[in-house]
This record gives structure tokens, sequence and C-alpha cells, in this order.
């Protein structure tokens, strides 16, 4: 005879304390994407150390292409100085033509701008 009134229930419980993806978006043309990628590592470290220097717990972990430019992933989220310190980064590249690249921005999803306290506009 079994007794089934013993048995564990495994449950999985997760916690979030910020949200899990905080990336910036900077809108670049193929032609320019191809060229920041050509020498990513580079990149990687040059950002860092333009992060650093606003806010040194701020680092850009990851970088991935999309459809509408390229996606920087960082370890926190950018505050708009660090936005605009990784455009002018971008803006400043010798061989990157700076008048094919937009502003970057913070994903426009709502619940994303929910999470981070930041109110959605249309």
């Amino acid at each position: 005879m079994i007794n089934d009134s013993e048995k564990v229930k495994f449950r999985i419980n997760m916690t979030t304390k910020s949200p899990s993806r905080k990336q910036i978006i900077a809108p670049i043309d193929n032609n320019n994407k191809s060229k920041f990628i050509t020498s990513l590592s580079a990149h990687i470290t040059n950002l860092n150390s333009a992060l650093r220097n606003i806010k040194p717990d701020v680092m850009a972990d990851f970088v991935q292409t999309d459809q509408h430019g390229i996606i920087i992933t960082t370890n926190k989220i950018a505050s708009p100085l660090g936005i605009q310190t990784i455009e002018t980064y971008i803006k400043n590249i010798n061989y990157i033509d700076s008048n094919n690249i937009g502003t970057p921005y913070l994903p426009q999803s709502k619940s994303y701008l929910k999470i981070i306290g930041i109110s959605y506009l249309m």
C-alpha cells in the first residue's frame, strides 16, 4: 500500500527586484551597423570606460543587432546622461557616418516602462 499524502510538490518561486532586461536601442543603418560590429570588443571597452566616468557601477554587458539598429544591454538601467554618453560615443567613431544615427532610447513597452518607473507617453 502506497501513501500519496507524503509526496513532495516542487514549486519554483521567482522574485525580480529589477527589470531583467536593461537595454538601450541605438537606431543605426545597416552599413554603420556592420562597421560597428567589426570592432565590437574595442567599442565595449570604450563604452564601459565612458559609462564608468558617469556612474561607476553601470557597464555594457552585451551588444546585439536587430532591424532597428544595435541594442546595448547594461547591468543596470542607464540614466539619461548614460544614454547621451552612448549617443556621443557612437557619433564620434571616425569610420561611422553620424548622419545616419538616431538618438538612443529605452524599449517602449508599457510593462517595461512601468517596472522602471517611467510614465508611458503615446
